[in-house]
């Protein structure tokens, strides 16, 4: 059985796509942003949007295995990786965080994506 989630995201219907996906042990959190002045406070919301997605599927932040991290300006990783580090810290998921030209809302500066395996799932 696979669920869907949304977050109620005027483009989900649009683009056609769930936030959180869950089959079986496996679930699958689309790419989160969230607004702030900062890269650091726009990662700390995205990751805020992450958990709430994972845990609508039934996972939690310690199920995760990888993330990805896209940023506009790998200049301020540091900002961003204090961030995921205040989340993922102790669960140390697989990770990549890649510098892109831009994001689809020109304000947004962080997107973060995440894969869980619940355990027993």
């Amino acid at each position: 059985m696979i669920e869907r989630h949304g977050s109620g995201a005027p483009w989900e219907p649009v683009v056609g796509y769930s936030r959180v996906v869950r089959a079986g042990p496996h679930v699958w959190v689309a790419g989160c942003t969230a607004e702030g002045l900062t890269p650091y406070d726009q990662a700390r919301g995205a990751l805020e949007v992450l958990v709430a997605a994972l845990e609508k599927a039934g996972a939690s932040a310690s199920d995760v295995v990888r993330t990805r991290i896209y940023v506009t300006d790998a200049a301020r990783w540091e900002e961003v990786g204090r961030a995921h580090g205040e989340v993922f810290g102790d669960i140390r998921p697989a990770s990549a965080l890649v510098e892109v030209s831009a994001l689809l809302e020109p304000r947004m500066m962080v997107e973060i994506e995440a894969d869980a395996y619940v355990a027993g799932g």
